[in-house]
């Protein structure tokens, strides 16, 4: 039996509404379009200036980790082979952590974030090929610190932030929140790049401009697409950091990192795109290329992969 989700979750998987009006039946049965999928190209593995990619990060909110693990996740992990690896959404404790990944030896340096107060709930992760020289975890603020969102690795020449930013929810409960959220969070990455550039990856929970979900008007007030996350993810650009994929793809539509269980989304490419690499400018001469591997399954979001010089 499916235990019940409090509030977030249900807006995660089903408040982003991905539901399509029935189709209305003409005289002659007409057919239903058929879906217009993303085809994620071949990988780019030069900078615009020639110079080869030297880093390779991937992102995943697996929506529940040790469900995940069982799905074969780690099957792909390994086929794609990132330096670094970042989780969110893992929903486990650190005492509960599948042996299958604790153990994994591609990856010696493993960390991990968790609620404090509620287990089984956010959570993220970060597994790394090379020791970073620091790792941090949280942004200072107790009120969102207990909530298990953030790592923060410092390697020789940039960090890396890998985050699972709060859901709204369903009606909004969280919205007020969120906003605070948003500011802190946008405070801490500038504070941080102020020290050294700076890789954003994870699950935004917001879905920036039209051409990043599926059924725009029918969400402008549903969680991960009102005027203020999106607002708040203006102001984080704004900040100095940029959105890689649309960076290299900036009229690509139909590419989407999230669909929900419900109506057969993904089969139809009813999705949003709530999953990111941010990039501070100075990071910005070494993009080669930002992917979404949008056939990679095991949970309602897909794998994003950034190929960078570092």
């Amino acid at each position: 039996m499916k235990r019940g989700k409090n509030a977030e979750e249900e807006a995660a998987e089903g408040d982003h509404d991905n539901s399509t009006a029935p189709a209305k039946k003409g005289k002659k049965g007409k057919e239903p379009e058929a879906p217009i999928m993303y085809d994620d190209p071949a990988d780019k593995m030069t900078s615009k200036d020639g110079r080869a990619a030297n880093m390779k990060i991937t992102s995943w909110n697996v929506d529940g980790l040790r469900a995940w693990v069982k799905k074969k996740g780690l099957d792909w992990v390994r086929e794609e082979a990132p330096d670094v690896l970042c989780l969110q959404e893992t929903k486990c404790a650190e005492k509960a952590l599948p042996a299958d990944i604790t153990s994994m030896p591609e990856y010696p340096h493993k960390y991990w974030a968790g609620s404090e107060e509620k287990e089984g709930y956010s959570g993220v992760a970060m597994l790394c090929k090379t020791e970073p020289l620091k790792v941090t975890y949280g942004i200072g603020k107790e009120e969102h610190d207990k909530e298990g969102r953030v790592i923060t690795a410092e390697f020789p020449s940039f960090f890396l932030v890998t985050a699972y930013v709060p859901n709204s929810g369903r009606g909004l409960v969280r919205l007020d929140y969120r906003k605070t959220w948003d500011v802190d969070f946008r405070n801490y990455l500038s504070d941080l790049d102020k020290r050294k550039p700076l890789v954003l990856c994870g699950d935004l929970n917001v879905a920036h401009e039209e051409i990043d979900l599926k059924n725009p008007k029918g969400n402008k007030k549903n969680a991960g697409f009102t005027p203020d996350e999106r607002e708040g993810f203006s102001q984080l650009l704004a900040a100095g950091f940029t959105d890689s994929f649309r960076e290299l793809y900036p009229e690509q539509a139909y590419a989407y990192t999230f669909w929900t269980y419900m109506m057969n989304a993904r089969s139809k490419n009813v999705g949003w795109r709530l999953d990111y690499f941010l990039l501070s400018s100075a990071l910005l001469s070494g993009l080669c290329d930002s992917k979404i591997r949008n056939k990679a399954m095991g949970s309602d979001h897909c794998p994003i992969t950034l190929h960078i010089i570092v």
